[in-house]
């Protein structure tokens, strides 16, 4: 019977591997540079957010960069001390033409004791990872931190030197295809993305009806339009008003669904709730994200309101309201505007402002061409929808097959020659 929790959580290793906590096999020792001393030379820096973006560093210049950080001189495994379930973690790489720094919030694991990709491969695991998010320590969900010491000090049994070798290889091996077909996945994603937007751009501006005699619209990056059709700025019928420039208290009950950047998307809203009532919104308002995101991709998304839920409208988006025609329409052809991406305003971040909306013009169809047009999308979008779907889906059992070979690989539950 065991007595221990690190016990219990290793009684299902194998008996013959070595139990030692990670800090006897690892150098613990960091050093840390202030990068002002580097000047304006560019340097590689493993960030938190780039690390969880690309797995790697990003070249810029150090007088970017405000804080002490861990010098970089050889190969370093680094373990994020934050929010233990997005497994922030890679193995660092001195970089051949510049000095590289990590940020402060990883703990660097060095050793010649152990081998390096299976100890990545170790703290990648899911078993490693449910340990650490059992003891974060947290004030907020999206800010959970882990003692530093338990990383360093993670009990495990260790396989001898060799197994831990033919483990990392078989993990290379096996995790390469795996990686490449996700990436072929998203890549087809990315693609029915564009896809579907081309579809919508084409629709809600040349119409359903090849065969329409055409006119010039006067918008230079347009080309012709229908020859029956119209060219308004939108703010000669439709109502523009921005969010609240604060954040709303979130309370899940809370009697509004706040909307900010964070919680749009083309297809709804997150629901998160709020008990203050900011710029209100009503089924038929278009809402629009004024603000990008880290992605890239959130400017000028679109969102139409289409239920009685109660939604109030935060900072960096609007609300917009139509005094005439169908506002499906007008939102499909708001979405990812061209006219809206060129007018951005932004200088470290791109933003959209109030005066934007002044030089935006939109077509107007007939409104009986612009039902079947928003029929003839909303079938298209949900095709498209129901595909990139499926696609997802795939993907999360490729991600979710990934981790539990990694985790029965470093724990000695797979035969491997």
């Amino acid at each position: 019977m065991t007595n221990t929790f690190e016990e219990q959580w290793l009684v299902d290793l194998p008996c013959t591997w070595v139990e030692k906590r990670a800090d006897f096999l690892c150098d613990s020792h960091r050093t840390t540079v202030d990068p002002s001393q580097f000047g304006d030379n560019l340097v590689a820096h493993y960030s938190i957010p780039q690390v969880q973006e690309t797995g790697g560093p990003i070249i810029e210049p150090a007088s970017d960069i405000d804080s002490s950080k861990l010098l970089i001189t050889t190969d370093t495994l680094l373990v994020s001390k934050l929010n233990p379930r997005k497994r922030t973690i890679c193995i660092a790489t001195p970089h051949g033409d510049h000095p590289t720094v990590a940020s402060g919030e990883f703990v660097a694991i060095k050793s010649d004791k152990i081998d390096q990709r299976y100890a990545y491969y170790l703290w990648c695991s899911e078993k490693v990872t449910d340990r650490l998010s059992a003891i974060v320590q947290s004030v907020t969900r999206s800010h959970q931190r882990v003692n530093p010491s338990d990383i360093q000090k993670l009990p495990w049994k260790w396989p001898p030197l060799e197994t831990q070798r033919r483990i990392a290889q078989f993990l290379d091996e096996k995790t390469v295809r795996i990686d490449a077909l996700i990436e072929k996945k998203r890549a087809l994603l990315d693609r029915l993305a564009e896809k579907r937007q081309a579809m919508i751009t084409r629709a809600v501006t040349k119409g359903l009806n090849p065969n329409a005699p055409m006119k010039p619209s006067g918008i230079d990056w347009l080309g012709d339009i229908p020859a029956h059709w119209e060219v308004k700025r939108l703010i000669s019928f439709c109502d523009f008003q921005s969010g609240k420039a604060h954040e709303p208290f979130i309370d899940q009950d809370g009697a509004y669904i706040c909307v900010n950047a964070r919680f749009v998307s083309t297809d709804g809203v997150a629901e998160k709730r709020c008990t203050v009532n900011l710029t209100p919104a009503i089924p038929g308002d278009i809402l629009m994200v004024m603000s990008d995101l880290p992605n890239g991709r959130a400017l000028a998304r679109s969102f139409l309101v289409n239920d009685q839920r109660q939604y109030a409208v935060n900072q960096r988006v609007c609300r917009i309201r139509t005094q005439r025609g169908l506002p499906a329409y007008f939102s499909y052809q708001l979405n990812r505007n061209p006219q809206l991406l060129r007018y951005n305003d932004g200088k470290e971040q791109t933003h959209l402002s109030n005066s934007t909306f002044k030089l935006v013009q939109l077509l107007q169809p007939p409104e009986d061409e612009q039902w079947r047009i928003v029929d003839y999308l909303d079938e298209v979008v949900f095709i498209l929808g129901k595909t990139a779907a499926q696609i997802e889906a795939s993907v999360e059992l490729l991600t979710e097959y990934r981790s539990a070979l990694i985790t029965a690989a470093v724990t000695g539950q797979l035969e491997i020659a």
